[in-house]
């Protein structure tokens, strides 16, 4: 008796969580080692996507208690099926005034869900990809740091744009 009340509140409970984030249609990460070195690209290869939807894409960055900044700068490409690509310069804070980070967890492990574009929509039949590194850069230094240390994953999500919010 008591097993299956535990399974009937496992399932309830997951059942709960799945359908509040009935908007996300891809959620992704990978692994950075040790060090992010500045000349690695991290990629993405998105799914096909509905061409007659609009789309909110967004970076999500894990890092932890050895990440010594507190922002992230980051190179972003958008690489379209016909070849063209969209490249941008992002900087996202990471920490408030006081060093507290910010982002959701419970250890010394960040993930921070980062927007990146709103309301995209995907015209071109094909695969678009999406290139990330870093471009870090101590204060008053020319040259970008070479090693990032304290990221431990990237990661890409794709929304739905027209679902409404109920969280």
């Amino acid at each position: 008796m008591i097993k299956l009340r535990v399974f009937l509140i496992t399932f309830i409970v997951i059942s709960i969580l799945s359908s509040c984030n009935n908007k996300q249609i891809f959620d992704t990460y990978q692994t950075v080692d040790d060090i992010w070195d500045k000349d690695e690209k991290i990629n993405f290869t998105l799914p096909i996507l509905d061409s007659t939807q609009t789309y909110n894409l967004f970076i999500n960055v894990r890092n932890n208690n050895a990440y010594k900044y507190s922002n992230i700068f980051l190179i972003s490409e958008m690489r379209f099926p016909n070849g063209k690509v969209v490249t941008d310069t992002l900087e996202y804070v990471m920490a408030t005034p006081e060093g507290e980070w910010l982002g959701s967890g419970f250890s010394d492990l960040k993930e921070n869900k980062l927007w990146y574009k709103e309301n995209v929509g995907f015209k071109e039949k094909g695969n678009y990809t999406i290139s990330l590194q870093h471009a870090m850069r101590k204060n008053g230094k020319v040259n970008g740091v070479s090693s990032l240390e304290g990221i431990t994953d990237i990661g890409f999500r794709i929304e739905n744009a027209q679902i409404l919010k109920k969280d």
